[in-house]
């Protein structure tokens, strides 16, 4: 049996090429003047690096301890900017890295290192610990990295302690953190976004052709779309509530807390779901 929810606010129970595709780098310097701040933390002058990269070619960000910010870049020039902060570790024990990678070299991967053993790439950040890592060292450097991205470049951004903001992007863009929030906003492209302690807030211009997922376990999720969308949609809490924008086609029987349906004409797989928060799906006006 299906049956149509045609109210336009459903509310469910409570108790979310340049040079074929590579980059050219200008500059990357850091230098060691250092201040204070309020809360008593140290910095160093910030680390800065430019280039250039076409529209289509990935940026991935690796952080481990410090939040991640994304902004609007200017033509097709890409620029890294990453500042260190600390009260009792050691700054120098901790580098950062911008290289390129991808087919041709056209992507670029920016990186936080807090141990020699360390890497990272296209998949994600691997701490290799071999006892003298940043844990071990109690070096409570945190790196915060700055980002203006051209139009059209796709962006991936992780960190573990640290939020992660993401607002101008024009294409797709993937967030993922384990301590912190996540916005995420681009007009041009799909988003996807996963944290554990925090909420998800997402502004996106189309869905992927397969499957899409916001989830967090402690937080909120938000997720704004344009007017026109056909998907399948799985909504899932457990303390919170479930709200939608959207009329919604419900097949069978659903709890207060768990939602399947689809929108419009259904199509690509949408999944929200928290343990501790509610879940949000708005229409775009």
């Amino acid at each position: 049996m299906r049956r149509k929810l045609s109210t336009m606010a459903l509310l469910i129970g409570a108790a979310i090429p340049l040079l074929s595709g590579c980059y050219i780098p200008n500059r990357a310097y850091a230098q060691s003047s250092r201040s204070r701040d309020d809360d008593g933390r140290r910095s160093d002058t910030p680390f800065e690096w430019n280039g250039t990269i076409s529209s289509g070619r990935w940026v991935y960000v690796r952080n481990l301890n410090g939040p991640i910010r994304v902004e609007e870049g200017t033509g097709s020039k890409l620029e890294v900017r990453a500042e260190k902060r600390w009260r009792h570790g050691d700054p120098a024990d901790v580098r950062v890295s911008v290289r390129q990678v991808g087919s041709s070299g056209g992507d670029v991967l920016v990186c936080a290192f807090w141990n020699e053993r360390a890497t990272c790439d296209e998949d994600g950040y691997h701490s290799h610990s071999d006892g003298s890592n940043w844990f071990g060292n109690r070096n409570d450097t945190e790196v915060e990295f700055v980002i203006r991205l051209p139009a059209g470049v796709k962006v991936d951004a992780s960190t573990v302690n640290g939020a992660v903001d993401i607002d101008g992007a024009t294409a797709r863009v993937v967030a993922h953190t384990v301590n912190g929030g996540i916005q995420a906003r681009s007009s041009g492209g799909a988003v996807s976004a996963h944290t554990t302690n925090g909420s998800i807030t997402v502004r996106a211009a189309s869905l992927d052709g397969d499957n899409t997922e916001y989830s967090t376990v402690n937080g909120s999720v938000t997720v704004e779309l344009g007017g026109s969308v056909n998907a399948d949609i799985d909504m899932h809490t457990v303390n919170g509530r479930i709200t939608s924008d959207f009329p919604l086609t419900v097949e069978g029987s659903f709890s207060p807390r768990r939602l399947r349906g689809t929108v419009g004409r259904g199509g690509p797989q949408l999944r929200l779901s928290t343990v501790n928060g509610s879940i949000r799906l708005r229409k775009l006006s």
